[in-house]
């Protein structure tokens, strides 16, 4: 026996793009809305304290359940399957992209255009901050331009990073405060941020997980949830183009199936789970899976590598308190007109570690016995600071998720990422490195130290692609407010629609996305009410 289950809007997904949809379409229309999560619920609130003491006392895990063990794929993907997703423990820091990360081509001849700009997005962005009560401090208006600012103060500098944004002034480098979906007043009924350190668990609550805003529109009947029923496949109408229903197995009970069926459908489950979803519906009509006609789902798998280093500098720097917290400047992604493309943010995290002795020299070289107590008298006085820069790379169109041969109990194939730079980023790469060195050389230089080393990542930070919008239906999935090209009720929401991995964290921008998607989904509920 099937149970069916109807609405006027199915979401797959309850990560923080899916709940910030819904949110926003509730707002905006009379609509019942489902939601639909494979995983279950985690640690609550009142619960975090605890977990906290054992993940320190014990290193346990303290989101438990938060995983389904074989609904996993290859590649760089979030194992969290969960109701309020990987930002259920995300650190919460909360960048916009710059307006250049939308206008690649137009300003520098390489990659792709956005179909929208950052003008676009910014009243979107600040709907976000206000959303989820961002703590921050704008930068210069020439790097960080805004309409407003943040809906809460800045998190207090610790002495060692009010010392090091001097550093970097002395460089002639502006740098202010991360901005972070953390508490620092009462505003939002939230705890303020204590600073501890934790962020992975917040012991107090301070910093926003999206659960507490899907417990607030099911309190209120905006949205029904839907746990632990994975969507296995969407299915078309007879028809149309349509989406009918989202075939779906109750994890618990998998011997009856449960369909959803709507008049919209919104894909939420990120970077990963909603292109592989739409490889998996694949049926006569569409071979190559929905919204599939110009083979690009799956395609321009998108984010970021970065550049580290670290600096010896004469500072007296303290082991102190929120090490998470970081300086960020955004002076190097709106670098103007360029002669060889370079973008990239720069961010520095006080990594002092005391007075500990150290088992290597500067040179990576093991010490032992009387070395090891000179190199540690040599350093009174003696500090180090880490510095980071997110660089932007091209994807290329092989940048790819497909599905693997590995399955999951219900035999359904499993995503593989595998991402790929475009061939204009590879003939860079050696040209970012030594520009990004001779940046660290330079700060090490104005604060009288030493750039001890720096490494150069290729691992793709903050994921995204695989439904990249555009205008044209022959070179992406989804137009700019997720729409898929070829099935008029289908939605795409967040990371997947992203046509480049920019400079900053992705959040705020794939869920100023979302909110956006939300207000267009919303018209055709607002035409019928």
């Amino acid at each position: 026996m099937i149970r069916a289950i109807e609405a006027d809007v199915c979401i797959i997904g309850s990560g923080i793009t899916g709940i910030l949809t819904a949110a926003r379409l509730s707002e905006l229309a009379d609509v019942d809305i489902v939601m639909v999560e494979a995983g279950g619920r985690t640690t609550p609130v009142r619960e975090r304290l605890r977990r906290r003491r054992r993940f320190i006392d014990y290193g346990e895990n303290p989101w438990v359940d938060d995983h389904i063990e074989d609904q996993t794929g290859e590649g760089l993907m979030y194992r969290s399957m969960v109701v309020g997703g990987c930002a259920m423990h995300w650190d919460s820091a909360c960048p916009r992209f710059s307006p250049e990360d939308f206008r690649q081509r137009s300003l520098y001849g390489i990659g792709t255009d956005w179909p929208i700009s950052y003008d676009d997005l910014e009243p979107y962005y600040h709907d976000f901050e206000h959303r989820i009560g961002v703590a921050g401090e704008p930068g210069p208006p020439e790097y960080d331009p805004r309409s407003a600012g943040y809906p809460m103060p800045p998190l207090p500098l610790s002495y060692n990073l009010e010392r090091l944004k001097e550093w970097g002034a002395d460089a002639g480098i502006p740098f202010w405060t991360m901005p972070w979906a953390k508490a620092t007043t009462g505003a939002y009924g939230r705890n303020i941020c204590r600073r501890c350190d934790t962020c992975h668990i917040c012991p107090t609550g301070a910093k926003y997980t999206p659960d507490e805003t899907l417990d607030g529109l099911i309190d209120t009947g905006r949205v029904r949830l839907f746990t632990e029923t994975l969507v296995r496949r969407l299915e078309l109408e007879d028809s149309s183009g349509r989406i009918a229903v989202a075939s779906a197995v109750d994890r618990n009970a998998p011997a009856s199936p449960v369909e959803f069926r709507a008049s919209t459908f919104v894909l939420a489950a990120g970077h990963a789970w909603s292109p592989h979803l739409l490889l998996l519906s694949a049926n006569s009509r569409f071979p190559d899976g929905l919204a599939n006609r110009s083979d690009m789902v799956g395609r321009y798998m998108t984010g970021h590598p970065y550049m580290s280093g670290q600096v010896d500098l004469p500072l007296e720097l303290y082991p102190g308190m929120f090490q998470t917290n970081s300086l960020v400047s955004r002076m190097h992604a709106r670098p103007g007109p360029l002669d060889r493309y370079i973008r990239h943010d720069l961010r520095i995290w006080d990594s002092t570690v005391g007075r500990e002795a150290h088992l290597r020299g500067s040179d990576g070289g093991l010490q032992f016995g009387d070395a090891v107590m000179d190199e540690w008298r040599s350093r009174t006085g003696r500090s180090t600071a880490r510095l980071r820069g997110y660089y932007d790379v091209i994807p290329d169109r092989d940048s790819r998720l497909r599905l693997d041969t590995t399955t999951n109990r219900y035999g359904d194939p499993l995503p593989r990422i595998d991402f790929r730079d475009a061939q204009e980023s590879l003939d860079l790469r050696a040209h970012t490195h030594e520009t990004m060195h001779a940046l660290f050389e330079h700060m090490a230089r104005a604060g009288d130290g030493e750039l001890l080393s720096s490494r150069l990542s290729y691992t793709m930070e903050h994921p995204g692609g695989g439904c990249r919008m555009g205008d044209d239906p022959a070179t992406s999935v989804t137009d700019s407010y997720g729409r898929t090209h070829d099935h008029e009720n289908l939605f795409v929401v967040g990371a997947p629609t992203m046509s480049s991995g920019g400079c900053a964290n992705g959040t705020p921008t794939f869920a100023a996305l979302s909110l956006r998607s939300a207000e267009e989904i919303a018209t055709a509920f607002r035409a019928r009410d």
